[in-house]
């Protein structure tokens, strides 16, 4: 039977000194950032903005001119090795923005010796990772109810310092819900363990000008198959309840029944929206799950570009 831990909340909470068990956030993130930069380093190809027409410096394309335009738009010397008069068009330089939320509440904290990593520390890598590497594409990078969006190189290292500054959110297991700009994407990082009603609420909060976004759920393998037998004692990390059972086998295949039919609805969810859902299990590399994201993100866009 795999043993577990729950980290305490020293564990989760970014604390500016270091407990006596060394084992804060704050202690804990110089090597998570570390962490997050060797799966943005391993990532091949990075994300890149869709190129398209409009106000910028970079050179795109010529295209014939068109009768009613201005003359001073003409470029005089493509032109002249031609019979037609050309247009000069340059690369729309506007910057993407996405959103990233990490939920550090009390669920976050669950680990057993079956996974590479507690939940909350594969979420945080997961972010700074793809923060990372959207940086170097070209994108600003904010975090939901706590940072404005910026492309500093140090995105990491910036992100790392948001958290540790902000204590008010740490039990929140859902972000926000305010609007985002209709071209932005939101990526959101938990184990969505909350009530579906709870997450339908949140994801057409933030999506009702138009923004995209994409659920990612980080599960140990424990959660997965709940492999206990016999007497078996089960608590809530959240509300701090406990219940105690006396057949933790016929249990587990009503939780496993429960676990399906929850993701089956965040399924739906996200497909009536046209967001993505990801499932991540903390016993695979952080990189695949991150690999997967800039798929989407790329995807997302391609079709966004599409419709209109």
């Amino acid at each position: 039977m795999a043993r577990v831990r729950v980290l305490p909340e020293s564990a989760r909470s970014p604390r500016r000194q270091e407990t006596e068990s060394a084992l804060s956030l704050a202690h804990r993130m110089p090597r998570l950032v570390l962490e997050a930069r060797r799966v943005a380093a391993n990532l091949a190809h990075g994300i890149h903005g869709r190129r398209r027409a409009g106000v910028g410096e970079s050179f795109w394309q010529f295209r014939p001119f068109v009768a009613g335009e201005a003359a001073q738009r003409i470029d005089w010397r493509r032109s002249g090795r031609d019979d037609r008069l050309y247009v000069r068009e340059r690369e729309w330089e506007t910057a993407q923005t996405l959103w990233v939320w990490i939920d550090r509440s009390a669920s976050m904290g669950y680990s057993s010796e079956l996974a590479q990593a507690p939940k909350v520390e594969r979420a945080i890598v997961l972010g700074f990772a793809l923060a990372s590497c959207f940086v170097e594409a070209g994108e600003r990078i904010g975090m939901l109810g706590l940072m404005a969006p910026r492309a500093t190189r140090q995105i990491a290292e910036t992100m790392a310092q948001t958290l540790v500054a902000d204590r008010a959110s740490l039990e929140e297991d859902l972000p926000p819900s305010a609007p985002i700009a209709p071209q932005h994407e939101a990526i959101l990082i938990s184990d969505f363990l909350s009530p579906v009603r709870d997450i339908a609420a949140t994801v057409e909060g933030i999506s009702s000008r138009g923004a995209r976004g994409h659920l990612v759920m980080i599960v140990d393998p424990v959660e997965e198959t709940f492999p206990f037998q016999g007497q078996a004692v089960l608590h809530d990390l959240e509300d701090g309840l406990s219940l105690r059972i006396g057949d933790a086998e016929a249990w587990g295949r009503t939780y496993r029944e429960r676990i399906d039919a929850h993701r089956s609805e965040l399924r739906e969810l996200t497909r009536r929206r046209g967001w993505t859902f990801t499932i991540h299990r903390t016993d695979r590399p952080a990189s695949e799950v991150a690999l997967r994201l800039m798929t989407l993100v790329s995807a997302s866009r391609g079709a966004a570009v599409g419709g209109r």
